[in-house]
């Protein structure tokens, strides 16, 4: 009978063993679901993730240097090289075709002369800044003879110009007076709608004197060998600056962006800059490569890019540079005409900080 007792005991005792051991593998692998629910959610919430969107990015440039610095971006992006941004370029003949494609938000980004920047600036109340400078002095009095040995032998001359209220008017403006040459009443200063009809100005008639950017003083010198470059206007510009206490660079070219586009697109704009800069190290590092690219995309031919593109200028200048350089360059602008750069030189706001 104790045996039966102790047997029976002994049954319980093991059965409750085995209950509280089933117990406790319950109780075990409990945590062990809340770490897979767990996990699982965060995975969840992982994959949910918006991922974020290429930004459709409009870029004008214009027909010339500013253009010639972009090729190897427009390359990229034209054979599919590129997925961070859907970019969509143009080339412009003149400003004139840029101007109103940035104001009305049908461009985002555009390469625009200098002053115009500043002018748009103030007509739009802060509604473009500027990226990065792009292109400094390019421009050159060229003539078909042998007359011109100096600005003062300017006088008395009829110049063939482009670009009239943008920054070639406002260069020669300024080296003329400060030269002592009355831009209105001393010489002749025959304005044209393209840089291609001075080209073809000088090129048709002896003794043609025109001012030009780099590549058309190269275009203007293949076409016709008579024709020789008798003027730096950039180191024209720097002996002007000498004696002056703010010391200022003339600069061609700027790269702005609309500021909704940059405030909305923050991504993108530093994608623009990054990429714009490997470009323009690119055109200026290759220059055979990148003159088959500048032909390519129909700015001058090939031939000519080679030999005008270590003549360009062209730079990716931003940040805290950019600012001391420019600024300088639009205060001796307005010094000379406030219209020239929209009444006054921009705020600080002007000047795209990253």
């Amino acid at each position: 009978m104790k045996n039966k007792i102790l047997s029976m005991c002994l049954a319980a005792v093991l059965a409750a063993a085995s209950l509280a051991g089933c117990g406790a593998k319950e109780e075990a692998s409990e945590p062990e679901e809340t770490v897979k629910t767990e996990n699982s959610e965060e995975e969840a919430e992982v994959t949910e993730e918006p991922q974020t969107q290429p930004v459709d990015v409009n870029v004008m440039a214009l027909k010339g240097p500013t253009a010639m610095g972009m090729v190897k971006f427009m390359d990229d992006a034209d054979n599919g090289g590129i997925d961070t941004e859907n970019y969509t370029f143009s080339i412009a003949a003149s400003a004139d075709e840029v101007t109103p494609k940035l104001v009305q938000g049908e461009t985002d980004i555009a390469a625009v002369p200098a002053n115009l920047a500043s002018v748009l600036y103030q007509k739009t109340n802060g509604g473009v800044e500027v990226l990065a400078v792009n292109t400094l002095g390019v421009l050159y009095i060229v003539e078909s003879g042998e007359s011109v040995q100096s600005v003062a032998d300017l006088k008395g001359k009829t110049i063939y110009a482009s670009g009239k209220g943008s920054t070639p008017e406002y260069a020669l403006d300024y080296i003329l007076s400060a030269n002592g040459i009355d831009p209105e009443k001393d010489v002749t200063i025959e304005w044209k709608s393209e840089h291609s009809e001075c080209v073809a100005a000088i090129t048709s008639q002896e003794n043609g004197i025109a001012m030009l950017p780099q590549p058309f003083v190269t275009t203007a010198e293949i076409k016709n060998p008579a024709i020789r470059t008798a003027l730096d206007l950039t180191e024209e510009w720097d002996k002007v600056q000498q004696n002056e206490e703010q010391k200022s660079a003339l600069i061609t070219g700027v790269v702005v962006a609309r500021s909704e586009f940059v405030e909305e697109n923050p991504e993108a704009v530093e994608d623009f800059m990054t990429r714009y800069e490997q470009s323009v190290d690119y055109v200026n590092a290759n220059t055979e490569d990148a003159a088959q690219l500048v032909g390519n995309y129909d700015i001058v031919t090939a031939e000519v890019a080679q030999k005008a593109l270590p003549e360009c200028n062209i730079v990716f200048i931003s940040g805290d540079e950019m600012k001391e350089q420019l600024s300088g360059y639009l205060a001796v602008l307005k010094e000379q005409n406030p219209e020239s750069v929209g009444g006054d030189v921009p705020g600080d706001d002007f000047y795209y900080a990253g």
